[in-house]
């Protein structure tokens, strides 16, 4: 069953929030729409199969759809929830291309911007602003390989890593827990995502650290060290690195009121 909720609408654009009860294993039936969109993971996974490529979607993976594009979904791992941004292709120079995008910190970070921007009630400037700097930053990524090969390790390495598996506390028990070499792991992540395993896996930690830091977390210490890093330092040099921006910064773009 799926729910829908208007968050921010305005000539040339609308931000709806879409929770789906999943539990459905089997493909839907096919889906057309008639809008460009951008649909991001906030919760949960499912997976969509649209121009002849099926994708495993998360909070790391999104995609952008163009007008008559047909798409079905399936929702083996239970429900999730995601935000849908339909746009006008107007508000940009040029159009978006319809692909599956891999969503890194930037992407993240846009994307949470928006939904506060929306909850701010500022539709005419500050939602406008949020979300085109949203929609720009997902469409420069990367399209990703198409090697259905790798899909299924790959799906299962992402799965493990976001779900905080004790395995998944280094390259080799995260092997061994997927019945692969590391060599054979690492080379099959980076070929599929874009991106190496590491880099993903800090990924997925900058984005639990904007959770925490959005919930009011004060100690940069404690935060380290509940994520897996070596120490504050460490958190900081990877939260820069991830976004251009200090954890201290990141609290103030994240909560206005800091």
């Amino acid at each position: 069953m799926l729910t829908t909720k208007t968050l921010a609408a305005r000539e040339g654009f609308a931000v709806t929030s879409a929770a789906c009860g999943g539990g459905r294993a089997r493909w839907s039936e096919v889906e057309a729409h008639g809008e460009y969109r951008l649909v991001l993971v906030r919760r949960g996974r499912f997976r969509r199969s649209a121009a002849g490529t099926e994708a495993d979607l998360d909070p790391t993976l999104g995609y952008l759809a163009a007008p008559g594009e047909e798409e079905r979904f399936a929702h083996p791992a239970g429900g999730d929830v995601c935000t849908s941004v339909t746009f006008s292709p107007s508000l940009w120079e040029t159009r978006p291309r319809a692909r599956v995008v891999y969503v890194d910190a930037r992407v993240d970070l846009a994307h949470r911007r928006v939904l506060a921007s929306a909850a701010g009630g500022d539709l005419d400037y500050a939602v406008t602003e949020e979300l085109l700097t949203l929609v720009a930053v997902a469409a420069e990524q990367q399209a990703l390989p198409r090697r259905a090969a790798d899909r299924a390790l790959v799906a299962a390495a992402r799965e493990a890593i976001i779900e905080g598996a004790r395995e998944a506390g280094s390259l080799c028990t995260l092997a061994t827990l997927l019945k692969v070499s590391p060599y054979r792991l690492s080379r099959s992540f980076s070929r599929q995502m874009g991106v190496s395993l590491t880099r993903y896996r800090n990924r997925v930690r900058v984005a639990d650290a904007m959770d925490r830091l959005a919930d009011g977390e004060v100690s940069l210490a404690a935060l380290a060290a509940d994520l897996g890093f070596s120490d504050q330092a460490h958190l900081t040099r990877t939260v820069r690195e991830h976004l251009g921006h200090t954890p201290t910064a990141l609290r103030r773009l994240l909560v206005p009121s800091c």
